[in-house]
């Protein structure tokens, strides 16, 4: 058997006290008189003898309703269901250059919808609404990593996170070169791998993978990419990177001049694709190369067929209700010894 709301028992603990005090009120009770022998056999007439039991009543009525509250059930039926369920960690780079536009599709034009950091946005979206079962986190990586959401099986809750996520500003000279204390251009693969394998480290699913998603080379940071992925390989963690972006000398992007202007300028995107490669090979996992949103959503189809895992879990359809006896005799105990009380007090009419 089991209970819908056993912290409704916590009741019990002033419903004790009230016992305590009535049982030690009534080992109390009583008057000095020597003379026993001269008090009558029976000194209790039928009134006293209902006053004194009433409030037990009471107690016990109470004591029944608790447990009615509490909702004592028994399973009548369950299934179990076999899902697919794994330990993710999106780990998005969000380094300046996260702005470019070269993701954008044939025929569209310029806008903040069609940024590299936008697509991958909406892409990893749709990818989230496709794990339903899964535990997912989300990590960022520019100059420094963070987690903006632990492991979750709350997908509406991570997906405003994922929203929210942007480039920090970043401002370009004529070149197309990142300049000033604003700028967001280092980019720390390896401690945004580091992070994410921290973030699944003790994650209950057995398999647990990173996606890994970087338009650029890891140029700062604590932690070097191979050893990241090193970690991860020794905790059976696979990394599927994804290289973002095109390289060329002119590639669009959105920045700032040194007067906070924004616009449209064109910078040199340097990319390793050999340092991603690498990362992937050591974890047993897979590289992709990504030069647009088309690419980007196979990739990510490719990894949702490749990475399932059924696990069983138990769900119960039906349960059985017992919570009508003990209510039934709560109230029929509550009503007698409210009678029987106002019997007593030759309270009825």
């Amino acid at each position: 058997m089991k209970f819908a709301c056993p912290w409704i028992f916590l009741f019990f603990v002033p419903l004790a006290i009230a016992a305590w005090r009535l049982l030690r009120a009534g080992r109390r009770s009583g008057v000095r008189f020597s003379a026993v022998h001269r008090l009558p056999a029976s000194t209790a007439g039928l009134r006293a003898k209902i006053a004194a039991l009433t409030p037990y009543a009471l107690i016990v009525a109470l004591a029944m309703m608790i447990i009615a509250a509490a909702r004592p059930r028994t399973p009548l039926a369950h299934e179990t269901l076999s899902v697919e369920a794994i330990a993710i960690a999106m780990t998005v780079d969000v380094s300046g250059s996260m702005e470019a536009l070269d993701l954008t599709p044939p025929g569209e034009k310029f806008s903040d919808e069609t940024t590299r950091l936008s697509i991958v946005k909406k892409l990893f979206a749709e990818f989230v609404d496709r794990r339903g079962d899964d535990l997912i986190g989300l990590v960022t990586f520019g100059t420094y990593a963070s987690t903006v959401s632990p492991l979750t099986a709350d997908h509406a809750a991570l997906l405003e996170m994922l929203k929210e996520i942007e480039v920090p500003k970043v401002a370009f000279d004529a070149q197309g070169r990142a300049i000033g204390d604003e700028g967001e251009a280092n980019t720390a693969i390896g401690d945004g791998l580091a992070t994410a394998v921290l973030t699944l480290r003790n994650a209950q699913p057995k398999t647990k993978i990173v996606i890994l998603l970087s338009d650029g080379l890891n140029n700062t940071g604590a932690v070097a990419p191979d050893e990241a992925a090193a970690a991860a390989a020794k905790l059976g963690i696979r990394v599927y990177a994804i290289g973002v972006g095109t390289k060329s000398r002119r590639t669009p992007i959105f920045g700032r001049d040194m007067f906070g202007r924004r616009g449209i300028a064109y910078a040199n995107m340097a990319f390793d694709e050999g340092q991603l490669k690498s990362i992937a090979e050591q974890t047993g996992g897979a590289y992709y190369s990504v030069n647009d949103a088309d690419s980007l959503s196979k990739a990510l189809d490719e990894i949702d067929k490749l990475e399932k895992t059924e696990i069983a879990a138990d769900v119960w359809n039906e349960w059985r209700e017992h919570f009508k006896l003990p209510l039934l005799v709560g109230a029929a105990l509550a009503f007698l010894s409210i009678t029987l009380s106002m019997a007593a007090s030759r309270r009825m009419a």
